[in-house]
């Protein structure tokens, strides 16, 4: 199943934030010992999440970002590459992780990996990297001072994205070198530098070609721990700048002719998925709850986002999973979607 959507802004009010610790840009090393954190420059006050990979998948960094959107200004930090080493993964950042940030209102710093070690438990595999904090300190001044929005700051990102590419791929080999540990090929990098070098426009290519073939597996292939009820779709969006964003809906429903898409989130033990899982679902809602023009084979559809929550029916809500339901119905209120458990609305 292939939905068609227009998202032409954000409207949308978070609950379940947490109180971020501040941090001078000085103290740097030590904030990024936090997922989330806000840095205090003078009389700037600026919330900060960063990625541990590119890969939206690992290390919740919707999460991470969800818990920035209240904030004035929020900026989320994302590797350009990280390279596990040879017996790890080697994934890139795309261009519709940019897009998306654009469309949140959150700036985006490119980063790459300065340092690693090596891994105990594999040959060739690296553990413990460490962002360049230089390069990041001086791109937060300049950030702090200024004064467009996020899509034309991260528009700028992107047209020295080669640059960044170039020291990623200097790190590596010098990892590489100093630890005596082998890395995915450096070929591949050159490639991607050659390619980066053309542009925007040829990112924008690599990376929707990279963002449909991950859609169209996400749509195939179902997690052991999933239990889908319903059919699995890809979502294509368009906004109003005519960039497009390709996404998946866990579980599409027809009923009453309006056409539900569900997040679903799952645990084993617990009753309620981990608070980050939580916020990760969340952060789809924020983008679901703003789609317009749904459609499917040229006719639209009144839509509605829901987050299903699968747990355990054993067990019983603790009086901290009772808060996060509160807080999770009154969000679902104020922002306009539903809360299910177990398919049973809230």
């Amino acid at each position: 199943m292939d939905l068609l959507a227009n998202i032409k802004g954000i409207k949308y009010r978070p609950l379940l934030i947490k109180e971020l610790p501040v941090f001078n840009l000085d103290n740097i090393v030590d904030a990024f010992k936090k997922s989330v954190f806000k840095l205090k420059i003078d009389n700037d006050e600026i919330a900060v999440s960063w990625w541990v990979s590119p890969k939206r998948t690992r290390s919740y960094p919707y999460a991470r970002v969800y818990d920035t959107l209240d904030h004035n200004k929020k900026l989320t930090i994302i590797p350009i590459v990280k390279d596990e080493g040879f017996d790890g993964d080697r994934d890139f950042l795309q261009w519709d992780t940019i897009a998306l940030m654009s469309l949140l209102g959150v700036y985006v710093i490119i980063g790459y990996y300065k340092t690693a070690i090596k891994s105990h438990k594999f040959k060739n595999k690296i553990t413990n990297q460490v962002f360049d904090y230089n390069y990041l300190k001086n791109e937060i001044l300049r950030l702090i001072d200024y004064k467009s929005d996020a899509l034309h700051w991260n528009l700028e990102q992107i047209k020295n994205i080669d640059k960044i590419m170039y020291k990623a791929y200097n790190a590596y080999k010098a990892i590489s070198k100093l630890i005596r540990v082998k890395l995915h090929s450096f070929e591949g990098l050159e490639s991607r530098l050659i390619q980066l070098k053309k542009g925007l426009q040829r990112f924008l290519e690599l990376s929707r070609d990279l963002a449909q073939r991950a859609q169209l597996r996400e749509t195939k292939t179902l997690q052991p721990k999933e239990k889908i009820t319903f059919t699995k779709a890809s979502i294509t969006i368009k906004n109003y700048l005519g960039g497009f964003y390709f996404l998946t809906v866990d579980e599409v429903l027809f009923k009453n002719d309006i056409l539900y898409l569900i997040e679903s989130k799952f645990t084993r033990n617990k009753f309620l998925p981990s608070l980050e899982d939580i916020k990760d679902g969340l952060l789809k809602m924020v983008i679901f709850t703003n789609l317009s023009d749904v459609t499917l084979n040229n006719k639209k559809f009144k839509h509605r986002a829901v987050l299903n929550l699968y747990n355990n029916q054993n067990k019983q809500p603790s009086d901290k999973e009772k808060e996060i339901i509160n807080n999770l119905k009154e969000e679902a209120k104020i922002n306009n979607f539903d809360i299910w458990i177990n398919g049973n609305e809230l």
